[in-house]
């Protein structure tokens, strides 16, 4: 199944990329898809601190990813 998958900060960078179309297997949940940009990306090795957005909302790890959807990887934000 396809998505947009988009990447906020320091993933950005590590990503090398904005924006990225991927390819992903069916019944693909978040965290399994953490895992997949892991392998994909091997900067990413602090992916657990950060959120996960579908389509614009907030989701947890156990979110089941559909057919078109996009989904934004959001470090955590800090600052004084």
């Amino acid at each position: 199944m396809k998505i947009k998958a988009l990447f906020f900060g320091i993933a950005k960078d590590l990503c090398g990329s904005q924006e990225l179309l991927l390819d992903i297997p069916e019944n693909m949940s978040i965290g399994q898809f953490e895992s997949f940009l892991c392998e994909k990306f091997s900067g990413l090795n602090d992916i657990s601190n950060f959120a996960f957005a579908a389509n614009e909302t907030f989701v947890k790890r156990d979110y089941q990813i559909k057919n078109n959807d996009v989904i934004a990887l959001l470090p955590p934000v800090s600052g004084g």
